[in-house]
């Protein structure tokens, strides 16, 4: 069940444009009648500093808030920050939503390196003590490769058989070598690898933020649905 417009409008006022934009694009790809848990995932490594100076981590989170109104009704999304180790394990919520990442950065310690497989496991182990039945989109936002590809590439292969769906976006210079395994990663064969595929990539550029709002929400969403067909014909998503 969907959060409702005047409800956005009542506790977060800064969120009613994006949410719009936001159920635009869920009515046209046809999620409207879909229900799902909505999780973020940050990467915490030392090149992300510019990005959570200037204010993109943040714009980042209040456009997955406006999205995740269309597909859950509790207002929260839970957040992972991630470098070497998991570095927060917390969420953010509508009616406090501005200057969250901030707040949150500020109580964290020194940037490593960039471990996708230790996020991915603390958001699976998140979704499966939440017992919950709906399926899982988890946006997974990074600036490059992971420190340990092989595990990465385990643990998806891991999820495939769970209703989640992973939609990576990579901030940064888009023709990078740094996002030649998420691209990677998105291609893993199927059924070789995994039962369905269960991973998308995009790349938001050097200024993520620029990307306007409607192009940002059809990118996170293009593979969603066609994951939602696939996980129900193989009965890992409960049709």
């Amino acid at each position: 069940m969907a959060i409702s417009l005047s409800k956005i409008e009542e506790t977060a006022p800064a969120l009613v444009s994006l949410y719009k934009s936001a159920g635009a694009s869920v009515e046209r790809l046809g999620l409207g009648d879909e229900c799902a848990a909505v999780y973020l995932v940050l990467d915490y490594s030392g090149s992300m500093r510019p990005y959570y100076q200037d204010g993109t981590v943040q714009a980042l989170a209040d456009r997955v808030l406006g999205l995740a109104g269309h597909f859950d009704d509790d207002g929260r999304v839970p957040v992972v920050f991630f470098s070497t180790d998991v570095d927060a394990e917390t969420e953010i919520e509508i009616g406090d939503h501005q200057g969250r990442i901030g707040r949150i950065v500020s109580g964290l310690g020194h940037m490593g390196r960039t471990n996708y497989h230790l996020a991915m496991d603390a958001v699976i182990d998140h979704y499966l003590d939440s017992g919950a039945d709906d399926p899982a989109l988890v946006i997974f936002q990074t600036d490059g490769g992971p420190s340990s590809r092989q595990a990465a590439e385990r643990y998806l292969c891991k999820a495939a058989g769970l209703p989640m769906f992973w939609q990576f976006v990579g901030f940064g210079d888009p023709h990078s070598k740094q996002f030649d395994f998420l691209r990677k990663l998105d291609e893993l064969p199927v059924p070789q690898k995994r039962p369905v595929d269960n991973a998308g990539f995009f790349p938001a550029g050097r200024d993520p933020r620029r990307v306007p709002d409607m192009t940002l929400y059809d990118r996170l969403l293009g593979e969603f649905p066609l994951w939602l067909t696939a996980a129900r014909a193989r009965g890992i998503v409960r049709s």
